[in-house]
């Protein structure tokens, strides 16, 4: 595709990039993301994806818009309150990206239909906060082969990591949790989430999918980027692929 006067302008900053370019653009509109949850995580993930000019997003939500989300689900307003997140958040991205399509999906995500909704994405996006969700997702992601990016946050820490578990010596999300842990959901409800960190947490998630993408630096598969923001600390951990992973092991 050639980009136009008003992309050359628009997405000037990426394309000076030598590790991005006008090629890299090109990709970036031409790509397919599945956000799943609009949320803490999912908001700025969506927002920064819009801004990149990533050219078609499923996201997929089933919730409406509470006050107690406006603390830090930054694309949402008081307007908003009642309303499905899909159709606010998606008419919020139409004013600030015409390149990107949204495809608003107002259905819970389950081990049912999680590969039906996720089929054709590039790359998928979680930013969910029960693992009933996310293990469904991940399980989808691996058996679909599509790059998954599973972000997540808690008080005042968060976690990040890329999966490619069908890849050799790459591990997949359940070598990084297992099964479901038996023991209650903790929601940011019960034990709080700074606002602010859900930001950086998503503006994380927005790079590695970007990377995903348009490759460029180290590719971070393989690791886990954890963010404690109490001590303003972030390290990466080495995850291993598990041989014994019932998701993935077998195929090794």
């Amino acid at each position: 595709m050639t980009l136009s006067d008003d992309q050359l302008e628009r997405y000037a900053r990426h394309i000076v990039l030598k590790e991005i370019g006008a090629a890299g653009q090109r990709a970036l509109l031409e790509a397919h993301v599945a956000i799943v949850g609009a949320g803490g995580i999912g908001a700025p993930v969506l927002q920064y994806l819009a801004a990149a000019g990533i050219g078609r997003i499923t996201l997929i939500d089933d919730d409406r818009v509470e006050t107690s989300n406006l603390q830090r689900q930054i694309v949402f307003g008081t307007g908003d309150i009642g309303r499905p997140k899909v159709a606010a958040a998606s008419e919020a991205i139409a004013r600030q990206a015409p390149d990107t399509a949204i495809t608003a999906v107002a259905e819970r995500i389950g081990t049912a239909n999680a590969a039906a909704l996720l089929a054709g994405a590039d790359v998928i996006v979680d930013g969910t906060d029960n693992f009933a969700t996310r293990l469904a997702v991940a399980d989808a992601a691996l058996a679909l082969r599509i790059p998954l990016v599973a972000a997540a946050v808690g008080e005042f820490e968060g976690q990040i990591g890329v999966f490619r578990g069908w890849e050799p010596a790459l591990p997949c999300y359940r070598c990084w949790v297992g099964d479901a842990p038996e023991r209650p959901d903790v929601s940011c409800a019960a034990s709080g989430v700074l606002g602010a960190l859900t930001g950086v947490v998503g503006s994380l998630a927005a790079i590695e999918t970007i990377r995903a993408l348009v490759p460029f630096g180290e590719d971070p598969a393989g690791t886990i980027l954890l963010c404690d923001l109490l001590a303003l600390r972030f390290r990466t951990i080495a995850l291993p692929a598990d041989p014994g992973c019932r998701a993935c092991g077998g195929s090794r």
